[in-house]
């Protein structure tokens, strides 16, 4: 499984392919495994299976294994 760092105080946003069952997940609750994660001012924005989400990363750096949902992670201003 592929790894990503995050850095301390950066926001990131990433594009998140949902399976068929996830897909019935609302936003706000996709938003709260991304806040349970760490993030902060966390958005998810899409509906179904393919959403994209920006949210802050307020700790320190860390590098962890990216869930197989989640892709095209980026840094963004």
């Amino acid at each position: 499984m592929p790894k990503f760092t995050v850095h301390k105080g950066k926001r990131y946003r990433a594009a998140i392919s949902l399976g068929l069952l996830e897909s019935l997940a609302g936003n706000d609750m996709v938003a709260q495994q991304i806040a349970d994660a760490g993030f902060t001012e966390v958005e998810v924005k899409g509906r179904g299976r393919e959403r994209e989400a920006e949210a802050l990363w307020p700790l320190d750096d860390a590098t962890a294994e990216i869930p197989r949902q989640v892709s095209d992670i980026v840094e963004i201003a």
